[in-house]
């Protein structure tokens, strides 16, 4: 069970915004500052998705408690692409060029946000997005505060080839580009340790799988072949109930095959019996049990904000967390919400994790994390069983992949470039040329 003090009087209005020292009076005159929220509330992301777009209202609604920024109230404009991928990209649009939102928080899928990326690099928008992803990447239009491969997915293959013993891999994932190229990291990083293509088995399933009973069995007979094996699980959205559904009836259990997952947190837990997956891991950077004060303060916040004793927070929760108060910071470092200014004065900048650290924007645009490991207990919470001793900062361009290892990202000026070649001594140009 959680520590007593998690669930104890809501204090929510201390939960620690950079802004208290900075406050205000807000200035009646003068235009709300417009922040685009682009979640899904409908469709087969909805089950991870809807409390994000919650999360950033209920940081909006603190930050106006603060006294707002820079004099002026912020205002939350929501769309709902509707796990839409195309719709996506309509909807970033809509906030943009209709709207004119200073920033926009969203997206889940790395399908939603290579739909969205055109769209923020033509009409010169700011996104954070707060999701685990596979890198390969670098857009001066975005900051990525979830996990890149080398934050999340590298460090739980080493825990579990190291800590635990496994020799035969299961890559498992839904078929869109992250699972498929956090796949073909770990495919040729387990090779560079000695892993043989027998010892490899991949499989994808689409968005909303159900019928799991064929390929649980596969996973089951891959694993009786007298070797230690894992799957490492990058399947998304609400495949996960019947899947973890489907270990259970046919008796997986994590002493056996232990499965370790990308995304699966708090809230997708809370539609699952939990109970046969006892064991069963997840990496990410956050977990909700997590023990230090400030976690304890932004549960009480997320408590008192829904309502529901029994809410969850998760790692996307806490990339938002971290992500909103990083822009707030640089609003407030620039004197302005314009966005070149902002993206200019938000490297560098520090803030509070919930983990009792710091996270600090990198020049590519992505953040400093601890790596948890996670241990599914029977209450739907997670036992945090490794962590790394300090923050990692998060690799735009993965090191095991022939055609990124010499890439670099730094948005910084003079270079300004999200892939720099270190031995052509060239920037390959924008993002959409270097895929």
């Amino acid at each position: 069970m959680l520590p007593s003090n998690v669930y104890r009087t809501p204090r929510w209005l201390a939960v620690p915004l950079l802004s208290a020292a900075f406050a205000t009076p807000v200035l009646a005159q003068e235009d709300p500052i417009k922040v685009g929220i682009l979640h899904s509330l409908s469709g087969t992301m909805a089950i991870s998705e809807t409390v994000l777009k919650d999360t950033v209202e209920m940081l909006i609604e603190q930050q106006n408690a603060e006294g707002g920024l820079l004099g002026r109230q912020l205002e939350a404009v929501v769309v709902d692409p509707a796990s839409d991928w195309p719709l996506f990209a309509e909807k970033a649009r809509e906030l943009l060029a209709q709207e004119e939102v200073d920033v926009i928080f969203g997206n889940w899928t790395s399908v939603s946000r290579k739909s969205v990326l055109p769209v923020v690099e033509e009409l010169n928008g700011l996104l954070f997005y707060p999701v685990q992803y596979e890198g390969e990447e670098s857009s001066e239009n975005v900051f990525y505060t979830g996990a890149a491969p080398n934050q999340q997915a590298i460090p739980a293959v080493n825990y579990l080839m190291n800590n635990v013993g496994v020799e035969r891999w299961v890559l498992a994932g839904t078929d869109y580009v992250y699972p498929r190229t956090t796949n073909k990291i770990l495919d040729a990083y387990l090779k560079s340790h000695g892993v043989t293509d027998e010892d490899i088995m991949i499989n994808y399933t689409p968005f909303g799988h159900s019928d799991w009973q064929n390929i649980v069995s596969e996973i089951k007979a891959f694993g009786s072949q007298g070797k230690k094996t894992a799957v490492v699980s990058t399947i998304n959205g609400d495949a996960n109930v019947p899947f973890y559904r489907e270990l259970g009836n046919q008796g997986i259990n994590a002493a056996d095959i232990p499965v370790v997952a990308f995304s699966v947190g708090e809230q997708e837990l809370t539609g699952i019996d939990t109970a046969p997956l006892v064991g069963h891991l997840a990496a990410w950077n956050y977990f909700m049990s997590v023990d230090t004060d400030v976690n304890y303060d932004f549960i009480d916040a997320w408590i008192e904000y829904t309502g529901d004793d029994m809410a969850v927070t998760n790692d996307p929760m806490e990339a938002h967390y971290i992500g909103f108060n990083m822009w707030a910071e640089a609003v407030r470092k620039a004197g302005t919400t314009e966005v070149d200014a902002v993206k200019d004065a938000i490297i560098g900048v520090a803030v509070p994790n919930l983990t009792g650290g710091y996270a600090a924007m990198m020049p590519n645009h992505h953040i400093t994390k601890p790596v948890l490991i996670g241990e599914i207990q029977d209450n739907g919470q997670f036992s945090i069983v490794w962590q790394t001793p300090s923050t990692v900062a998060g690799d735009a361009w993965s090191d095991y992949l022939e055609g990124s290892k010499d890439l670099i990202s730094d948005w910084r000026k003079p270079m300004e470039c999200g892939n720099y070649n270190v031995v052509q001594g060239s920037c390959g140009g924008s993002e959409a040329e270097a895929q």
